[in-house]
């Protein structure tokens, strides 16, 4: 058997470790303090690399359009809907009890939450779900669009065609500087594919290169990303809300050449598997899905008990091993059960 590369399952790990520790930071108020605000600068990245890894691993997105879509409905739409109903389940029966306590719920509530935000009450990140789905949807029909396009054109012509991707960010910078019209936080989308085709090229690219040549560019892509973040320190990006700032142009090549040489680096040197984070990369979602209800179901107990979280530090250092270890527990329940996991059971075919 081949051998298992751990870079991918070390930067997921690392993705969701981010995540997780910036909800905690933002739930107990200390999201804006300035050694955390550095670190979100050095690492505003992550969520892209998802998108990145997706295109990396998927040669092809073609095929029957049916199965297909169904497909990524399962894997994807079905955890979406149903996780985020379990959110709102822990929101809202909590919600009489603020209400009567503080004559008030704690936080504004809006009937236009979902199709606005794609993000459920009591389960904000599950965004990402619907618009990882739409990504998928999109490079499908569009990757089909273009080789019917090009039938019969030499194979260089439909390679290099692909490169029409590179031009996504910019629609996602121009639906930006519009307010993000899109419902569903769907402007997010057309840079969701970028990240997918960059990841595509990356692996071929680093496919024919010999691993020594690969860290050494890698290696300089991670320096010119070091260089451009600290030359262009209000440059970065929040996939959530497609938000840019400072320079649009710098904060995609800084992206870029960051995901492509982590990435570079770790595969070509063939990093040993690093055992906790490993463990919560192999199992993203897992972590993804659960921590959020969990935040919120803590943080409501102490609000019914008159203690808040909020500017507290003592509840951070209680919350990051507390949310990690839970969501480590609940691995092997949540993965047994497909529409929250996304784990089907593959056919086999006779």
């Amino acid at each position: 058997m081949k051998l298992r590369n751990h870079a991918f399952d070390f930067l997921c790990g690392i993705c969701i470790i981010r995540m997780v520790s910036l909800h905690i930071m933002a739930f107990c108020g200390h999201a804006d303090d300035d050694w955390w605000k550095e670190v979100m600068q050095w690492t505003y990245y992550f969520m892209s690399f998802f998108f990145f890894k997706a295109g990396y691993f998927n040669k092809s997105v073609l095929g029957d359009s049916r199965q297909y879509c169904l497909e990524k409905a399962k894997r994807l739409l079905i955890p979406y809907i149903t996780t985020g109903l379990i959110g709102s389940v822990v929101y809202f029966s909590f919600l009489p009890m603020m209400i009567q306590k503080y004559h008030k719920p704690i936080e504004p509530l809006s009937w236009d939450h979902i199709w606005t935000n794609s993000a459920f009450y009591g389960n904000n990140p599950t965004w990402f779900l619907f618009s990882f789905f739409a990504a998928y949807i999109a490079m499908h029909f569009l990757e089909k669009w273009r080789h019917r396009l090009l039938q019969g054109a030499p194979q260089w012509v439909l390679r290099w065609s692909s490169s029409i991707y590179f031009v996504f960010p910019f629609v996602s910078y121009w639906l930006f500087t519009l307010g993000n019209p899109l419902w569903m936080s769907l402007s997010n989308v057309p840079m969701g594919l970028f990240f997918f085709e960059l990841g595509r090229a990356w692996s071929r690219i680093i496919g024919r290169w010999e691993p020594n040549r690969t860290i050494r560019v890698s290696i300089l892509l991670i320096l010119l990303f070091i260089a451009g973040n600290m030359l262009f320190h209000d440059a970065s990006y929040t996939m959530s809300s497609n938000k840019f700032t400072g320079n649009p142009i710098i904060t995609i090549a800084n992206i870029t050449v960051i995901l492509c040489g982590l990435s570079g680096l770790l595969i070509a040197a063939r990093l040993p598997r690093v055992p906790i984070v490993n463990f919560i990369g192999e199992h993203s979602m897992v972590f993804f899905v659960s921590h959020y209800p969990m935040l919120y179901y803590y943080k409501y107990v102490f609000l019914s008990y008159n203690r808040s979280i909020f500017g507290r530090t003592d509840d951070v250092f209680i919350l990051v091993p507390v949310i990690f270890c839970l969501c480590a527990w609940l691995v092997p329940y949540i993965e047994r059960v497909p529409w929250l996991s996304g784990r089907w059971p593959k056919k086999v075919e006779n």
